[in-house]
Order: C-alpha cells, then structure tokens, then sequence
C-alpha cells in the first residue's frame, strides 16, 4: 500500500495482561499453551486482511512494580524492572506468532537492539500499514505509567479506532462479580462514570487519554475460547467504554 492510499482495515491496540499468559496455579511464569492460543486467535482475525493490529502485553506474570514499591524498593527502579518483564512477554508472544507465519515484530520503547527494534512512530505505522502485528514493549519508557496507558498512548499515537482490553471478567462491572453476585454488567459506560467511580478495569489515566483521543475503549473476557479473535474483527464480546456510555 502506498503512502497516498489510507488504509480501509481497522487498525486496534489489543491489550493483554501479563498474569494471563499464567496458567492458574502453576509455577510457571509463562503457559506456552496459552500464548498458543492467543496466537491462533490471532492468527485467525489477520488472515480476514480486514484489521491492522497492534499488541500491548502487561509484565505482571513476573513484576509488579507498585507492589515492589509498597515493600520499600524505589518506585522509579521498580517499573524499570516491570518494563523489562513486558520485553520477556512480548518476546514470547512474537516467537508464537511467527511460528504460525503472521508477520510481526517487537518494538521497544527502552533501546535493547539485539532482541528488538527501537520504538519510533512512523516506523511503527508503517509496519502496520504492511500487515505486521506490531508488539509495543516495554511499557512508556518511562516509570509511572502502566501497560494500560502503554495501551493507550500507542493507540492515539498510531490512529487506532479502539483499544482492545482482554481481562478475565466479560465486562464492567459496577462491584466485583467475584464478590457479589448482584453485580450490574454494563454493556455500555461512559469514560466519566468509569473514572468517577473509579472502576478497576483499567486506570484512570488510560480512561482520560482515550477519552481525550475519542478512542473507545472494549473490555471483554480472554478466558472464552474465540474472543481474541471476534474482538479484533469487531464483533459485540465485551463492554464497549466511550464518550456517549
């Protein structure tokens, strides 16, 4: 595709937390039978040729660096470590999906230019622009800041129509259906009453720079076999966060 010619296929920002790719109650930090999975799912929403994907992938299957925090370590250190881990992930995922022959390449938002490329915009816009499913890694670059506005801020950069947020929950919530089972699902929220009442999904600053960027945000379950897949391509999985809720 030429420069002059915009592209027609949705272009979305998925976002995968690193405890998903844990198999529950296993010592291992990475379950290659789920990262198998996602990458068929995501294999099968880029063969349509119909969307443009890029991917976030959290680090906390091996840091958290708030909790590393909260036990005495400088914040600053630990969110470098949890960068770190992200690139461990985003490694992972990319092996997979290479292995099933989709295009793709990680780009790093810290300089390690023997495991992957150096983040930079344009460059990252047109390996979409080319069909590859770009891996963003290693957080912002910058402390502070979690995957979920990693997630955000990739996409209002790369033009993105959505940010796709896999959780293990099928939606918002207004209380932690865990806890109670009257929980109401949203099928639609407004970005402000996800903020004021500061839902848990996904933090407040990667609700303000969506809402600031008019990108909705769909919050859906990784755990149902096919979802990656329909959520890429579209299709109505989760709970859909914008400015009109």
């Amino acid at each position: 595709m030429s420069s002059e010619e915009p592209s027609t296929r949705r272009r979305v920002i998925l976002k995968l937390s690193g405890e998903a790719l844990r198999e529950t109650g296993s010592r291992d930090n990475i379950s290659p039978e789920i990262v198998d999975r996602i990458a068929n799912e995501v294999k099968e929403a880029m063969k349509t040729g119909e969307v443009e994907l890029g991917i976030v992938v959290g680090g906390g299957n091996f840091w958290r660096g708030a909790s590393a925090s909260a036990r005495g370590m400088d914040r600053a250190t630990a969110d470098y470590v949890g960068m770190l881990a992200t690139v461990m992930n985003s490694l992972a995922l990319q092996g997979a999906l290479e292995h099933k022959g989709v295009p793709c390449v990680v780009q790093s938002a810290i300089e390690m230019k023997n495991v992957a490329e150096t983040f930079i915009r344009r460059k990252a816009a047109k390996q979409l622009d080319d069909g590859k499913v770009v891996i963003f890694a290693a957080g912002t670059g910058s402390p502070f800041f979690s995957t979920d506005t990693t997630a955000a801020l990739r996409a209002s950069e790369m033009g993105a129509h959505q940010v796709l947020k896999a959780t293990m929950v099928d939606g918002v919530y207004d209380s932690d259906p865990k806890k109670n089972a009257d929980a109401k699902r949203f099928d639609r929220v407004s970005f402000q009453e996800c903020i004021s009442r500061q839902f848990k999904v996904m933090d407040s600053t990667a609700f303000s720079l969506c809402m600031d960027n008019k990108i909705p945000i769909v919050i859906f379950d990784l755990g149902k076999h096919g979802n990656v897949t329909e959520a890429i391509l579209g299709a109505d999985v989760g709970t859909v966060v914008d400015s009109q809720g």
